[in-house]
């Protein structure tokens, strides 16, 4: 493809993708207020963790008022929320549809070996970002139980939805983010970065680390949600030292079966020069299977 189609080939991924993502943001708008059947409406999940009975005694309640609601301050901050929140659990839902537009442009370019990686790497990345925030909508009562305690009998708490909406958001993108860690762990070992050794030495002092970011990133008094976000990276971190673990090892006997550390220093290696064409597949062995087969005999008074 020219660089002119390869512009109106990206123009019209981008266009579907927006697409997508309207369709996606309108159903998210009608989603906040609308019940799916057994699945609570939107709204309802977000303000959820708010309307814990725990924390009944620390919120405002107004006379005549029915239920939990969060304050709204601003004439449009119910609206920018409900289109935000909405917009955002759109993207969510159809993200492998909208995903897939980029991954229909960059593919063509790409190997078959590097498709299957990239594949992985992003499926893997999408289930340990949910297990994340799913752990944080878990953890956010408590931490919010904590918060709005500092004040004690001297103030009353009446969140106003921006506020409140933002406070869930972060730590939602927080916990999802941390979970992460250990995709890239794997990933730097896999690209020879860091080794089993040197992240086996490193373990107290990363495991540390990770107690002490769960500390500060689950404002709670109890210890139940330090410890779960803390045990669930480190758990986590734990699976990803294994894996380097076997990787380095099967490397290592790789090398011993090729017999890399038994070469001289002006002795070349015993690597594999020729390329692969755009399905992984090694050009050479089908050279040598072609070599194998017997000749076949031509008639030439046929041909002509």
């Amino acid at each position: 493809m020219s660089l002119k189609d390869h512009l109106y080939e990206l123009r019209h991924r981008l266009a579907m993708a927006m697409l997508i993502i309207t369709i996606g943001a309108i159903f998210g708008w009608v989603w906040f207020a609308v019940k799916l059947g057994p699945i609570p409406s939107l709204g309802e999940i977000m303000t959820d963790p708010y309307c814990q009975p725990d924390l009944a005694p620390y919120r405002v309640q107004f006379p005549g008022e029915q239920g939990c609601r969060l304050l709204q301050t601003e004439p449009f901050e119910s609206f920018m929320i409900r289109l935000q929140v909405g917009a955002a659990a759109g993207a969510v839902l159809l993200s492998p549809f909208w995903l897939y537009q980029f991954w229909a442009f960059i593919t063509p370019g790409l190997y078959q070996k590097e498709r299957k990686f990239a594949r992985t790497f992003v499926s893997f990345a999408a289930i340990l970002f949910a297990a994340g925030a799913v752990l944080a909508y878990w953890v956010v009562p408590q931490g919010l139980q904590v918060l709005i305690s500092f004040g004690g009998d001297q103030f009353i708490t009446a969140l106003t939805g921006g506020k409140y909406v933002s406070f869930i958001i972060t730590m939602l993108f927080i916990f999802g983010v941390s979970f992460e860690l250990p995709l890239v762990v794997v990933m730097l070992n896999r690209a020879g970065v860091v080794s089993y050794e040197l992240l086996a030495k490193w373990r107290r002092g990363l495991l540390m680390g990770l107690f002490v970011f769960a500390a500060i990133a689950t404002p709670g008094t109890d210890p139940i949600s330090m410890v779960a976000l803390a045990l669930a990276l480190s758990l986590l971190f734990e699976m990803a030292i294994q894996l380097a673990r076997i990787h380095d090892k099967r490397k290592a006997k790789q090398r011993v079966d090729e017999g890399w550390d038994s070469l001289d220093d002006d002795e070349a290696a015993p690597f594999n020069y020729t390329p692969s064409d755009d399905e992984g597949n090694d050009p050479g062995e089908k050279a040598q299977e072609n070599a194998s087969e017997p000749a076949k005999r031509v008639n030439y008074d046929d041909a002509t």
